[in-house]
């Protein structure tokens, strides 16, 4: 495996520099779906008996909770800690992994994908991985993806994502021919990834554009909060997605703990997975404790009450009727700790 790393990201590094490709006045890496295969068969995902879910048309089985590498994952200072708990939460089910060419706290020097790269390179075939995209510059995302690559020290992901699609304009760049979009299909193309996908904190219809072009696996969305056209973004976009058969996943799920006073975040937790359709939930994880608590929150989650989820969802309003959450401020880019 390890030469077949070499040679992809070698193949990848000579496509960006050379320019194999001119495709609509972009750089891409030209196709030859037959020179890499990845192999997917040896791939061994163990749920440890945690409640799972079928992502989408992907058929692939995942737990619920997804562990989040952002923002919280890169403020553990000791890298010896963040080892053991990527190790922990692999040994105990969390298998499906979210992080992004873009995550790392730039006062401690922490990347996400660096942090993650040791344990990858020992267990890749255990663990569902998945990064993100962050420019809408053909070149310069092509040098993410390889950097991504060599970060994470293995030779293709699971689920290559557009991260943070703003609004309509930046959907429109995302589709110019030779665009963003574009590179995603090639890189499915070319085994770099296994499935695609796009992740979004904002407009509701920039979203339900993406989903409803069909052409995608997977989406990961932040949680109802107000905008200025004032779209249940929820009601919207995850309908959409599911008919073209879509896997959803959803975001800033205990970020009101931070804001609302008495809120448990355990309870956020379950109001989360107890929603009807998304298929589960990104978790930032800072701590052991957090890891074990969101097992344990899993393993024993049984659907919250209409009542209660009533309740708690008029205890959320103001949390996602304010418009100065962090994530819609011009610039915000998700997962950094500046």
């Amino acid at each position: 495996m390890e030469n077949n790393n070499i040679s992809r990201r070698k193949f990848i590094k000579q496509s960006v520099g050379m320019g194999a490709l001119m495709f609509g006045g972009s750089q891409i890496l030209s196709s030859c779906s037959t020179l890499f295969r990845t192999t997917t068969s040896s791939s061994h995902y163990d749920l440890k008996g945690l409640p799972s879910v079928i992502l989408g048309k992907t058929g692939i089985r995942i737990p619920r909770i997804a562990l989040g590498l952002g923002s919280r994952f890169c403020n553990i200072v000791d890298p010896d800690e963040s080892t053991r708990i990527l190790n922990y939460a692999l040994d105990n089910g969390l298998y499906y992994w979210d992080t992004a060419w873009v995550y790392e706290n730039t006062k401690l020097g922490i990347v996400s994908e660096e942090r993650l790269g040791e344990t990858v390179n020992k267990r890749r075939n255990e663990i569902f991985l998945s990064t993100k995209v962050t420019s809408r510059n053909p070149d310069e995302a092509m040098r993410q993806i390889e950097t991504s690559l060599k970060r994470l020290k293995t030779d293709h992901v699971d689920m290559l994502m557009i991260h943070d699609v703003q609004n309509d304009a930046d959907v429109a760049r995302l589709s110019e021919k030779g665009g963003l979009i574009d590179i995603l299909h090639k890189m499915k193309d070319q085994k770099i990834t296994r499935f695609i996908g796009f992740s979004g904190h904002t407009e509701a219809n920039a979203l339900n554009t993406m989903a409803g072009r069909g052409d995608f696996d997977n989406m990961l969305m932040a949680m109802n909060h107000w905008n200025g056209y004032k779209q249940n973004r929820q009601e919207l976009v995850i309908p959409t997605a599911k008919e073209k058969g879509m896997g959803v996943i959803l975001m800033k799920v205990v970020r009101p703990k931070e804001s609302i006073k008495g809120l448990d975040a355990n309870e956020l937790v379950r109001f989360a997975l107890s929603l009807k359709g998304p298929d589960g939930i990104v978790l930032g994880m800072e701590s052991m404790e957090v890891v074990k608590a969101n097992i344990e929150n899993l393993r024993n989650f049984k659907p919250m009450d209409d009542e209660r989820m009533k309740t708690l969802a008029m205890e959320l309003t103001p949390f996602y009727n304010h418009e100065n959450l962090p994530w819609m401020a011009n610039g915000y880019r998700d997962g950094n700790w500046v």
